[in-house]
């Protein structure tokens, strides 16, 4: 069996932060728009979330997103850092189980299942192409 290639330190920091920070944008999200009515229009919800820290919160981790996201992409290749990210559906499924209370089914859990074999196929290729165009 062959070793997996050796990712930069800076690449794994980036792409922690990435799954962190998405995680915390889903839970931010939900809990900015959750104070509005489900049948209220997009207006009302659109008022209440401006009015919930929370969606500032969303709002912030999206900033600190992209420049995260920027370091992280002029290090690796976005096929290779990419589906990382799809980690945070681990985390946002975990939290939102755990502190929203949100249902958690077979079907979801084997998803995650799925979810963390395919990083982990994804991690044992090169961080990054030889030659870039």
């Amino acid at each position: 069996m062959s070793r997996p290639p050796h990712i930069p330190r800076s690449v794994v920091v980036g792409l922690a932060l990435a799954i962190v920070l998405d995680t915390v944008i889903q839970i931010a999200w939900k809990l900015g728009v959750s104070g509005g009515a489900p049948e209220a229009g997009t207006g009302a919800i659109l008022r209440g979330a401006l009015g919930n820290p929370w969606f500032y919160l969303a709002m912030l981790a999206f900033a600190a997103q992209l420049v995260n996201w920027l370091r992280v992409l002029a290090r690796a290749d976005l096929s290779f850092a990419q589906p990382f990210t799809a980690l945070s559906y681990v985390t946002v499924l975990t939290l939102s189980s755990h502190s929203l209370h949100e249902s958690l089914s077979p079907a979801k859990l084997a998803g995650v299942a799925l979810i963390i074999v395919g990083v982990g196929c994804i991690s044992r290729t090169p961080s990054t192409t030889s030659a870039l165009p």
